[in-house]
């Protein structure tokens, strides 16, 4: 069944196109009768990033809450991560995140945590839209139930602490030179803070958020920044994070980037020598690199692979008990710690292996040689272009050419209307050409 608001990751959109004050209030009510379970006082936390939207949608999803008798507790900036702690850690029957993620600013979305911290279920987002299409005036509290709404402080510094505890108690970053890239966004404030407290030197960029600047030019999308940083002041390490602050891009001390399958594989091996890693392997999406999977396969691990989104990941995960999981892009999932992707916490993981070991990031972070790896998108407007008998006579076609030392991954984008084509192989001409004979047939189609 297609949904009409959530996509992979929540509801997400152009902000006061798609993503409209009226929306807001019906998904705050609508998410509010929801979870409206049991007889005593409910209450939401809100977190959200720093677009200039965020202050709007925030109103309008507090009255749809209070509407329905729900007290509100505003987080104001903070990580993704954060908020699905703080939703666990406050007892809240809900919590949300008011972020698009690494989208330009433009864009805005609403990201639901359930009252144990994790991502609602597609089940669970049906029921949601079924409320939102329905009469919500007839379930509205009365004056005397009406819900309270109040401003949460030191939330940044309860982040922090748990973000430090998931390191031994005797693990400092002493010695390290760190770039920061917080992306202007919602990590502006912790992420610095976190690596100065654990005794990192630590130089920031992308602190300057001003409701427009968020991903842009910086960030885990737009690493050309923290690399000529990372280079101009001989860092050991930059850290790239997005604008929620759940996903995370390194960049070893040469300047080059590090991606979340190398990341994956560095906590994957330093888990499983120190017998930490559960599951007998490691959980990502289909488009993971072959090189990691083979990788892995030689440590005698297995890579489990699903649908792109961190939350198939963490739904795999959780019912065949894996704690370790993540997405290319750096969404990487550590369930002993979190409910969800958080790009401090799998930096601090690494930089725990980096001290330990006494290398460089760069000799630590090169775990294994990726396949080449091509990923280009088509743009369309409307239709259904991957149901074009042409587009499905390409695919066949490309998956022949490249036999069993090749993948080829073709889907619609959960988030913007964008078919991905994905190939890799060992021979770096043909995986091109696949990719290019893939892409025309869905240009056309399109069109």
């Amino acid at each position: 069944m297609v949904r009409k608001y959530f996509g992979t990751d929540g509801v997400r959109g152009r902000a006061n196109k798609v993503i409209t004050p009226e929306l807001a209030l019906k998904v705050g009510q609508a998410a509010g009768l929801a979870f409206n379970r049991g007889d005593h006082r409910h209450r939401v936390v809100i977190g959200k990033d720093t677009r200039l939207s965020g202050y709007m949608i925030e109103a309008a999803l507090q009255a749809g809450f209070t509407s329905v008798g729900v007290d509100v507790l505003l987080l104001g900036p903070i990580p993704t991560p954060a908020v699905a702690m703080l939703t666990r850690s406050m007892r809240a029957d809900l919590g949300v995140m008011i972020s698009a993620s690494h989208n330009p600013f433009e864009d805005n979305g609403i990201k639901l945590f359930g009252p144990d911290g994790y991502k609602l279920s597609d089940e669970v987002e049906r029921d949601i839209e079924a409320l939102i299409d329905g009469n919500l005036s007839t379930r509205l509290a009365d004056s005397m139930s009406l819900g309270r709404a109040k401003r949460v402080e030191s939330v940044h510094a309860r982040y922090i602490e748990f973000a430090k505890r998931t390191l031994p108690r005797n693990m400092s970053l002493e010695g390290l030179r760190i770039v920061v890239d917080c992306a202007n966004g919602a990590g502006y404030k912790v992420a610095p803070e976190a690596l100065w407290e654990l005794g990192a030197e630590v130089i920031t960029i992308g602190v300057e958020p001003d409701g427009f600047n968020i991903n842009r030019d910086v960030g885990s999308t737009a690493p050309d920044a923290l690399v000529r940083k990372v280079r101009e002041l001989r860092a050991d390490i930059g850290i790239a994070l997005d604008g929620d602050a759940d996903r995370v891009l390194i960049v070893d001390e040469r300047g080059q980037a590090v991606d979340g399958d190398q990341l994956m594989g560095v906590i994957a091996t330093s888990w499983r020598d120190d017998g930490l890693l559960l599951g007998s392997g490691v959980v990502a999406t289909v488009m993971s690199n072959l090189g990691l999977e083979r990788y892995l396969a030689g440590l005698g691990l297995s890579l489990a692979r699903t649908a792109v989104g961190d939350r198939y990941v963490l739904e795999h995960m959780r019912e065949h008990g894996f704690n370790l999981g993540g997405e290319q892009s750096g969404h990487i999932i550590l369930s002993d710690y979190s409910t969800t992707g958080d790009g401090l916490i799998a930096a601090l993981q690494l930089l725990a292996v980096v001290q330990r070991s006494g290398k460089p990031v760069s000799e630590v972070c090169h775990c294994f040689e990726p396949l080449p790896q091509i990923l280009k998108n088509v743009r369309y407007k409307s239709g259904q272009p991957l149901q074009s008998k042409s587009v499905t006579l390409a695919v066949d076609d490309a998956r022949k050419k490249l036999g069993n030392g090749g993948r080829l991954v073709i889907r619609p984008s959960g988030t913007e209307p964008v078919i991905r084509v994905m190939a890799e192989g060992d021979d770096r001409d043909l995986v091109e050409s696949v990719v290019d004979e893939v892409v025309d047939a869905v240009t056309k189609a399109a069109a």
